[in-house]
């Protein structure tokens, strides 16, 4: 059995979706009609940049959703069979079209909103978030409980072992990468990032989207969603809403969800979108995972090809 994944923030590059574009005219329209439903040119801001423009939040997520929204409908419209899908926090709404669960135009209104309300809804420098690198989970955890105590510090992302990311207060999340050198962690790494994502200061901005989100019509999943929040298989929409609200404020457990894919029988992973982030995670994660990526015409190809062998 064969699982899509579907990249977060921080895969954005300059020149994404543009061959798809040149290749295909559906994927052109599609492409403007982002441009439409947004109020402005996203198209362009993917085609060309400038890469300080595609960094910012509110830029980055619509961006990416669109460019792997395109991808997806390629495979789609070519056949391409899955069992099952998931996302790295933003690309949880890929997996979400992915599934049918709910329509690109309502997907991407809701990915906009969710970028703006990110963005908002902690003041400049008063989050931060940081990468650390080979320490055990269970000793972080215990340095965010013990950095609690002076602000909001949680483990944000379970990506890989050996690649645990935190997010919170900024005195917090500082006082937690200290005591992380101290027990042993290879490097604590500060993230460029617009705020503390995946932790309780995203509040505001999860109010927001729950009243978006109240609007919307999900149905229920066409393969199960394994959700950032528990790492499990899900396909009741009610159930899939609830998760894809807590998973603004919640960790992402990728880590988990690649496991609990494999514990099920999933042995082959197709990366959707720009860049190959989580197919690097995956070879970390167990060499079970076989992973492959496509992010652009030629990548299609060759992946269908590969599938029919």
């Amino acid at each position: 059995m064969k699982a899509l994944l579907f990249p977060g923030q921080g895969s954005q590059k300059t020149g994404m979706g543009l061959a798809m574009a040149e290749s295909f005219s559906w994927a052109s329209e599609m492409m403007h009609k982002a441009d439409e439903i947004l109020g402005r040119n996203i198209s362009d801001i993917c085609f060309n940049g400038p890469d300080e423009e595609l960094k910012k939040t509110i830029n980055t997520q619509p961006a990416i959703f669109v460019v792997s929204a395109v991808l997806t409908e390629w495979l789609k419209k070519n056949g391409l069979a899955f069992s099952a899908v998931a996302g790295h926090s933003l690309g949880e709404y890929n997996a979400l079209y992915a599934a049918s669960v709910a329509s690109f135009e309502d997907l991407l209104r809701l990915v906009s909103l969710r970028a703006q309300a990110m963005e908002k809804a902690c003041p400049a420098g008063s989050g931060a978030m940081s990468a650390i690198m080979m320490l055990p989970r269970d000793v972080l955890e215990q340095i965010c409980l013990e950095a609690s105590k002076i602000g909001v510090c949680q483990i944000a992302n379970y990506n890989c072992p050996g690649q645990l990311v935190i997010s919170g207060d900024a005195n917090a999340v500082k006082k937690a990468g200290e005591l992380a050198l101290s027990k042993g962690a290879r490097k604590v790494v500060a993230l460029d990032v617009s705020g503390p994502f995946h932790s309780p200061l995203m509040s505001e901005a999860k109010e927001n989207l729950a009243a978006a989100l109240e609007s919307i019509n999900f149905k229920d999943a066409s393969v199960p969603v394994y959700t950032n929040v528990d790492g499990l298989p899900t396909t009741n929409s009610s159930s899939l809403k609830a998760k894809l609200l807590n998973q603004i404020t919640g960790s992402v457990l990728y880590e988990d969800t690649v496991n609990n894919m494999l514990a099920n029988g999933i042995t082959n992973f197709i990366e959707i979108g720009p860049g190959k982030v989580l197919t690097g995670l995956n070879k970390k994660i167990s060499v079970n995972a076989n992973t492959t990526y496509a992010s652009d015409p030629e990548s299609l190809e060759m992946l269908l090809k590969s599938q029919s062998l």
